[in-house]
């Protein structure tokens, strides 16, 4: 009887198995990146694009996100926007049409504005086929307050967050009398300017503004000319929210010709910066940003070394936390959410709460805009107190100088969400 009962259920579990084998496997919850993926500003596209793949690796890695009929693993789809509105709109329609209803970009602030409309318009048309958007960059701060969408959620500070931070080390420079203000015209550099502009007269009405201006974005081959006269202005600091190679060459043509200012940027901890600069930034680059692979705990060590382990090369070396909680987010609402329909999801976006190797953030449900600590921090050498990692190789990294916790780097908002 034993023996029997024992291929009994020997029979059992191999038809269990075949039975598991042949059933195919669920398809993958898909999530369309549209980024500039050619053109000046590939490189942050290619950037932004190993962090979402990252973080999905993590997401699958752990089992895929858990629904009732099985778990299904996130995919990221790539739709190159050129770095161009009309170019992002036509993204778009491909994703829709490929039947993908999350869609995920950041990467300039004028694309971003186009595309919140863009789904607005197609989510009111076809209620049956509504997407999602999730920006983890694009911080021109009127798509949280008045141009704020129920379908829109933003996963970075916004400028004026950013900015109010910056501001917290701009004021102790009491050494600092004159600075120069410079900028990308479009939607996003204009509002860094104007509430620069803002907060100098707020906080430190003894800066002297020397110089204001803005420039084409992604068009200017050669910032030789804007260097001069930032050097003949005698400004003694730039202020900018430059980003990609507007920002690089920037801060080149600052070294060729001799310009020896501190630099406050929004972006100065990346893609080439560091290293355009060498010895002439430590102690004169100033960024802010939601992490720092210098910030403290032990969380932020191994976060930022398991991505180094995964991109070890030097050039790939760009990760940010916001990116990530964002997938996290996006897999803790699909479970939440036992379904992957936008409406479904975006009920439960409006309440994530995500927390990963020790930083945390919420997503604030009245304008769709997450909440998260910001960091200051300032280039330094690598081995030097407080850089313990350097930057895409350069020998240079950042060290953090200032944490703003999530309810100090909260702003209030105008918005007036139309929910379905």
């Amino acid at each position: 009887m034993n023996k029997l009962l024992k291929h009994v259920l020997a029979a059992l579990m191999w038809a269990c198995a075949m039975a598991a084998m042949a059933q195919p496997a669920l398809p993958p919850i898909r999530v369309a990146l549209i980024e500039s993926l050619s053109g000046p500003f590939a490189n942050t596209g290619e950037a932004v694009f190993r962090n979402l793949v990252w973080a999905t690796e993590r997401v699958n890695a752990r089992g895929g996100v858990k629904l009732p009929g099985g778990a299904r693993k996130l995919a990221i789809e790539r739709y190159d926007s050129k770095g161009q509105n009309e170019e992002a709109l036509a993204a778009l329609r491909s994703a829709i049409d490929d039947g993908v209803n999350v869609i995920a970009q950041g990467n300039s602030s004028a694309i971003a504005a186009a595309l919140i409309d863009a789904i607005d318009k197609h989510n009111e048309r076809q209620p049956g086929k509504r997407v999602l958007f999730l920006n983890y960059s694009a911080v021109e701060p009127s798509l949280t307050n008045e141009k704020c969408s129920y379908w829109h959620f933003r996963f970075d500070a916004h400028a004026d967050m950013r900015m109010a931070a910056l501001m917290e080390q701009f004021k102790e420079d009491q050494a600092l009398k004159s600075v120069y203000l410079i900028g990308q015209d479009y939607s996003f550099g204009q509002a860094v300017l104007r509430e620069a502009r803002k907060q100098i007269g707020l906080q430190r009405p003894d800066v002297q503004i020397v110089g204001d201006e803005l420039h084409a974005v992604g068009r200017v081959k050669d910032f030789i000319p804007y260097a001069v006269k930032i050097k003949t202005s005698g400004a003694q600091a730039v202020l900018t929210g430059n980003w990609g190679n507007d920002l690089t060459l920037l801060i080149k043509a600052a070294r060729e010709v001799g310009y020896d200012g501190k630099f406050y940027t929004f972006y100065g901890n990346a893609l080439g910066v560091p290293a355009a600069l060498g010895d002439a930034g430590v102690g004169k680059v100033i960024a802010v940003a939601d992490w720092f692979p210098n910030g403290p705990g032990a969380g932020s060590d191994a976060f930022y070394q398991s991505f180094r382990q995964r991109f070890p090369k030097p050039q790939d070396d760009y990760v940010h936390m916001r990116m990530q909680l964002m997938i996290e987010a996006l897999a803790q609402s699909i479970e939440k959410a036992g379904a992957t329909d936008a409406p479904a999801l975006a009920a439960q976006l409006e309440r994530a709460a995500v927390t990963l190797y020790g930083h945390q953030g919420a997503m604030r449900a009245a304008d769709h805009q997450f909440q998260q600590p910001l960091q200051v921090a300032v280039m330094g050498k690598q081995g030097t107190p407080g850089v313990k990692f350097d930057v895409e190789g350069s020998g240079y990294g950042f060290r953090v100088i200032k944490t703003i916790p999530a309810a100090r780097a909260e702003q209030p908002h105008s918005c007036k969400m139309v929910r379905p």
